[in-house]
């Protein structure tokens, strides 16, 4: 669901341009802006509670439609600081919360359903079976989760309550380059600014993970790629602290990938403070490269 733009907000720009009088010092204009702050929060909580309504069902095409629209939501957010502040309030609210429902539902790990007894069958009562997260909607979720971590930083907390860098490495290490593609990203996302899913990441040696991903010559050529950018912004953004959580870090990269290319990334993860987010983006692509490139020499 994308926020729509107010109908009376043309209204007031013609009413402006028309009149000397500050659209600040105007009834009208505080009439309007009233009613925009209330637009705007029934249409987040209705966005909100209609996909949270569809990711918590136990059939994988319900859930994957409420994700995929709660994706569209957050993309929206981002576009103005007033609805990401809106957003960051709604999630102090239980019902409302989307972390929670991503790991209670499609991030939750599953085990085969066994039957172990057919009381079910002799009962009134039928058996409850909940289909299995397909690779789309687990691909998904994790892109939910880093919308979610990336708009509301206590949102870091809440996955870290819910063992979110267990979970991730799991996928990371299980599941297909889409999932594992995805998964590096919400794992930036995760341990942004938060020291808990940090240590929990070190003590998980996800640099060991990662490294053997972009160390292995058979893996999908992106995913690889998608590695080194990993590595690239965990340096230069993710461990900003000389000590712990992470202290280690620059350690465990020289030992697992060694001297040159654990240098080549310390050098790359320094680039872009003065750079606009396009040329950003574009220069990470190419360190990424040059760092698989220094690993395949070798």
């Amino acid at each position: 669901m994308y926020l729509k733009k107010a109908f009376w907000s043309e209204v007031l720009k013609s009413e402006t341009e028309n009149n000397d009088k500050s659209p600040e010092t105007s009834p009208v204009s505080d009439l309007v802006s009233s009613l925009d702050d209330q637009r705007l929060y029934r249409e987040v909580t209705l966005a909100l509670r209609t996909g949270l309504r569809d990711a918590r069902s136990d059939f994988s095409f319900l859930r994957l439609h409420g994700l995929a629209n709660i994706l569209k939501f957050l993309r929206s957010v981002a576009t103005s600081d007033s609805t990401i502040n809106l957003f960051c309030n709604t999630q102090s609210i239980p019902a409302l919360q989307v972390v929670p429902v991503l790991f209670q539902h499609s991030l939750q790990e599953t085990d085969d359903q066994i039957v172990n007894n057919l009381d079910h069958i002799f009962s009134v009562e039928p058996l409850k079976i909940k289909s299995p997260s397909t690779d789309a909607e687990v691909s998904l979720a994790l892109r939910v989760l880093e919308g979610c971590c990336l708009l509301h930083k206590e949102s870091t907390l809440l996955a870290h309550h819910f063992k979110a860098i267990q979970v991730l490495m799991n996928i990371l290490a299980t599941r297909g380059v889409l999932e594992q593609g995805a998964c590096l990203d919400a794992l930036i996302s995760i341990m942004l600014d938060s020291s808990l899913n940090q240590t929990d990441f070190e003590e998980c040696n996800g640099i060991e993970e990662v490294a053997i991903l972009i160390k292995n010559k058979q893996v999908d050529e992106n995913l690889r790629l998608k590695c080194g950018e990993f590595l690239l912004l965990l340096i230069g953004h993710v461990n900003g602290r000389e000590g712990p959580p992470m202290a280690a870090i620059h350690d465990d990269i020289r030992r697992l990938l060694g001297e040159k290319s654990a240098s080549l990334i310390w050098a790359a993860s320094q680039f872009g403070s003065t750079l606009d987010p396009g040329q950003r983006l574009t220069a990470l692509h190419i360190q990424a490269r040059r760092v698989l490139e220094s690993l395949d020499l070798y």
